[in-house]
């Protein structure tokens, strides 16, 4: 039997809002672990906040959060921790010449935030728990260490303006992605750095797992899941996902993460290689 690598994102992909996972999603992630596959979860979230899932399929694989910026093993104490990170200065410059722009923005470091302002609207991006410190104010009085990353929250319509000062003021050294979003967040602005990718991520894991590329299947619906779907052999995107993963996909589901897409696929797929 060939042992298959499923690296699978969350949001948009697997999960259709913050923290809804059906149990027989659970129970399905579960089985084809039983059958000799491995699952890794690949997310911009922090650990905290994917923990749910990497409890509920029962995984003992290594975990790809901050879109790769940060990788560990929960169950495996020894395993090489990868933390890329973002110079603060960075974050600092940026948050400064463009505060005209912004509505709030924030970093993190592992479980704790420096967060602009509090903004009740916001709270869902920030996925707070008990263990979650919050540091308040200006990011040139909190932010002390190197984060992951960093999110921006502009003003309406403002994210073009600020990805341009990005672009011209740092010329690839860092980099910037508008989130798909509609509506009252049209304006979600990432910024990382060149090295902080999820192909990488998972080039990493599938090496410390002794998968080959030809073995991987990579699933996911965002700009953040470009480069795992090229590193993968193969790519699959999920229905309603961004236009330029679309552009790089091996295959393009017609179903979205409410009609269980992911499932269904592996489900389909394994079917098909095991006939």
């Amino acid at each position: 039997m060939t042992r298959y690598l499923f690296a699978i994102d969350l949001d948009g992909t697997l999960l259709y809002d913050f923290d809804s996972l059906a149990e027989h999603t659970s129970e399905f992630i579960r089985s084809i672990q039983q059958q000799g596959h491995l699952v890794v979860i690949a997310t911009g979230r922090p650990y905290r906040s994917s923990r749910f899932a990497y409890e509920k399929f029962n995984l003992n694989t290594p975990i790809i959060n901050y879109n790769g910026g940060l990788i560990t093993h929960p169950k495996n104490e020894n395993f090489p921790v990868v933390n890329i990170t973002l110079k603060k200065e960075y974050i600092i410059d940026i948050f400064e010449n463009n505060v005209d722009l912004i509505r709030n923005a924030f970093s993190e470091v592992r479980d704790n935030i420096y967060l602009f302002h509090e903004e009740k609207a916001i709270e869902p991006l920030l996925h707070l728990t008990p263990d979650s410190n919050l540091y308040l104010g200006h990011l040139k009085d909190t932010l002390k260490v190197d984060p992951n990353g960093f999110i921006i929250i502009g003003k309406q319509g403002s994210g073009k303006a600020i990805q341009a000062y990005v672009n011209e003021k740092y010329q690839g050294v860092v980099l910037s992605r508008i989130w798909n979003l509609h509506g009252e967040f049209d304006s979600i602005i990432e910024i990382y750095t060149p090295e902080n990718n999820k192909g990488k991520g998972l080039e990493y894991v599938a090496k410390y797992l002794n998968i080959p590329r030809e073995n991987i299947v990579a699933i996911g619906d965002g700009h953040n899941d470009i480069e795992m779907l090229e590193y993968a052999g193969l790519g699959v995107a999920v229905n309603d996902s961004h236009p330029e993963l679309i552009a790089v996909a091996d295959r393009i589901l017609n179903l979205g993460p409410k009609e269980g897409a992911v499932i269904k696929f592996i489900a389909s797929f394994l079917k098909e290689k095991n006939s």
